[in-house]
């Protein structure tokens, strides 16, 4: 019941974070949503250094600046952050590796101690016998704990991308 009870929470704060993130600007600010910029920084940071931890193949790194109890959202499934590291880490560690992903900016709104960041990317390359052109969506949910930002929830989506008829 404990895995199910996480992931219910994990994903209502997604939701929430969806939510607040549809809002105009300025209610976001009327109800709390606004951060310091020092928050703010920080949250894209431990984005950044997520990406960047599979990008090199740093397996430790990624999992350090996952919560205990994280959960991530891919192709079609929830897994938890030890699911995670046994199923999927190391093949999203090969496909970072193997090809050119252009981030664009990150979004974050902070309320309190939770944050939520959202970006989307492009992605172009061969991974195996597969050629990839592909959009990016990303939603990360992080906590404030003692030891700083912790992402837990990550939630990836993507389509292909078809080149123009006719060219």
């Amino acid at each position: 019941m404990q895995p199910l009870k996480r992931a219910l929470r994990s994903s209502f704060a997604i939701i929430t974070g969806i939510a607040a993130l549809a809002m105009p600007a300025g209610a976001r600010h009327a109800h709390g949503q606004a951060s310091s910029t020092g928050d703010s920084a920080t949250v894209a940071a431990v984005v950044h250094q997520y990406h960047e931890a599979l990008a090199s193949g740093d397996s430790a790194a990624a999992l350090r600046l996952l919560a205990e109890d994280a959960v991530i959202l891919e192709s079609g499934g929830i897994e938890s952050r030890t699911e995670y590291r046994a199923h999927h880490l190391q093949s999203d560690i090969a496909f970072a590796r193997s090809v050119k992903s252009e981030r664009g900016p990150i979004r974050v709104a902070v309320r309190n101690d939770v944050a939520w960041a959202t970006s989307t990317s492009k992605t172009t390359g061969q991974y195996g016998d597969r050629a990839i052109n592909s959009a990016g969506a990303e939603l990360m949910v992080l906590i404030k704990t003692p030891a700083g930002w912790r992402i837990s929830a990550i939630h990836w989506s993507s389509r292909n991308v078809r080149p123009l008829s006719g060219m």
